[in-house]
């Protein structure tokens, strides 16, 4: 059996499973793997500004041995990983396992070995995790979230422009109303897209490293005179390598207190409500007609009825985004809340931050090839508005009331509300009111297919 395949089948979580090749970028970043590296990397950004710091007991270091513990984050790697784990079967602490691998790491660098101590140095753990979750968040917003939103993003905007002009039938509480253009429609969850990719791309990445509790006791006991905060500020807020390129927390308690994390899955939450509702409208379009899917070769959509193309994308998308929204609910409401100065009911929920992102990013994903499938059944469209004339019942009326014509929405009323409604009883008013002849004759030239007012311009502006 192919190894690959086992872990597939085997795979308690369909993220490590089924859907393992289509979370690829995400694994070595949001993984125990990913976690360890960032770990890492914020050991060596502390270490090294120590060595900065102007202390007499530990010297600044050689460009190479800066380049050596540089080299380690670089080329972290998974055998990086295993060792790490192998330690902490010994330490039964996950941080202390990555102290002690640096450590292991200066072995025959005199230079290095000379200031072991200083790994670590006045940090409690959540000095390292917090600024390692951050980092984490930080890859995947930048390198997987948000080009795979902005894919799904990019794609409604073109289908916008494309069918800015095609007309379609408006529904309001499932009934016929003024229409619509199809690009429009697209256009205005485009629009919402767009605000809440902002607001997801706008959250500030926090993180602080202040000790046990959160005021440089440990660090202010070996100096007391030296501006730990100012030290700490600095290796948080500067670029990578040498800082760790995040925002500053100076007040908090053992853990960092998480309001960043739960504005940031509030509004990722928000974003996937917003493809939700779009999914579901897309099923619908599909169901009636509106839009067809392409074939693929091979695919079956139902085992006995050969006919069916279902809508599984869509379907696939909102079922992820559900998922991937009552994980991040989850989060945002719990992890702001720890009992006094720290409880470690935030360490179990922080380590599912990967399974909340890889189902949002699987449903992008969904989302996206569910895009690519679809084409415009424009017979349809032209059907349904066809025999929806009632919807001119609105113009009619607006124009009658523009020149003062009595009791405008009753008399279209009577004529339209509850019935089948033909261009000739239209036509019929039309002709028998009393307003100028150009208003009639421009009344008559309307069709519910160029009823359809803004919606182009619209489509095309977004």
């Amino acid at each position: 059996m192919n190894p690959s395949t086992s872990f597939s089948i085997t795979a308690l979580s369909p993220l490590d499973g089924r859907y393992a090749a289509r979370l690829a970028p995400l694994r070595p970043l949001m993984s125990e793997l990913g976690y360890m590296h960032r770990r890492v990397q914020v050991e060596v950004a502390w270490f090294i500004a120590l060595s900065d710091a102007g202390f007499a007991e530990f010297k600044p270091l050689t460009p190479g041995a800066r380049t050596y513990l540089l080299g380690l984050v670089k080329h972290f790697s998974e055998t990086d990983a295993v060792a790490i784990k192998e330690i902490e079967k010994t330490t039964n602490h996950d941080v202390k396992a990555v102290e002690y691998w640096i450590k292991s790491k200066f072995e025959a660098r005199p230079e290095l070995q000379a200031a072991a101590e200083f790994v670590h140095f006045a940090c409690t753990s959540e000095d390292i995790n917090n600024t390692s979750h951050a980092l984490q968040i930080k890859s995947s917003r930048e390198q997987v979230l948000l080009p795979a939103l902005d894919k799904v993003i990019t794609q409604l905007r073109v289908m916008a422009h494309l069918h800015a002009d095609e007309p379609m039938l408006s529904r309001t509480h499932g009934q016929t109303a003024s229409p619509t253009t199809v690009g429009k429609e697209i256009a205005n969850v485009v629009a919402r897209l767009m605000v809440a990719r902002d607001r997801v791309a706008g959250v500030q990445l926090m993180a602080k490293m202040n000790g046990a509790v959160g005021n440089f006791n440990a660090h202010l006991a070996a100096w007391p005179d030296f501006d730990w905060e100012a030290l700490s500020r600095r290796v948080i807020e500067s670029p990578e390598p040498l800082g760790l390129g995040l925002s500053f927390q100076p007040y908090s308690i053992q853990i960092e207190p998480h309001d960043y994390m739960a504005e940031l899955f509030d509004a990722v939450a928000r974003t996937n409500t917003i493809l939700i509702d779009f999914a579901r409208d897309v099923w619908g379009y599909v169901s009636v007609g509106y839009f067809k899917q392409r074939l693929k070769d091979g695919e079956i959509g139902s085992s006995t009825m050969p006919h069916k193309v279902n809508p599984i994308d869509f379907e696939n998308a909102e079922g992820n985004l559900g998922l991937a929204n009552a994980l991040l609910r989850h989060m945002s409401e719990k992890l702001p809340v720890s009992r006094w100065q720290r409880d470690l009911t935030d360490s179990t929920v922080l380590r599912n931050i990967g399974v909340a992102f890889g189902y949002a990013v699987l449903a992008y994903s969904s989302m996206s090839t569910g895009l690519g499938k679809l084409e415009l059944n424009r017979e349809a469209l032209a059907d349904d508005l066809d025999a929806s004339w009632e919807v001119l019942a609105e113009p009619i009326q607006t124009v009658m009331r523009r020149y003062g014509v009595q009791g405008a929405y009753e008399k279209l009323k009577e004529v339209t509300r509850g019935k089948t409604v033909t261009a000739e009883a239209l036509h019929g008013l039309i002709r028998s009111l009393e307003i100028p002849d150009a208003e009639k004759d421009r009344l008559l030239a309307m069709t519910p297919a160029s009823y359809t007012g803004k919606a182009a311009e619209l489509a095309k502006r977004i």
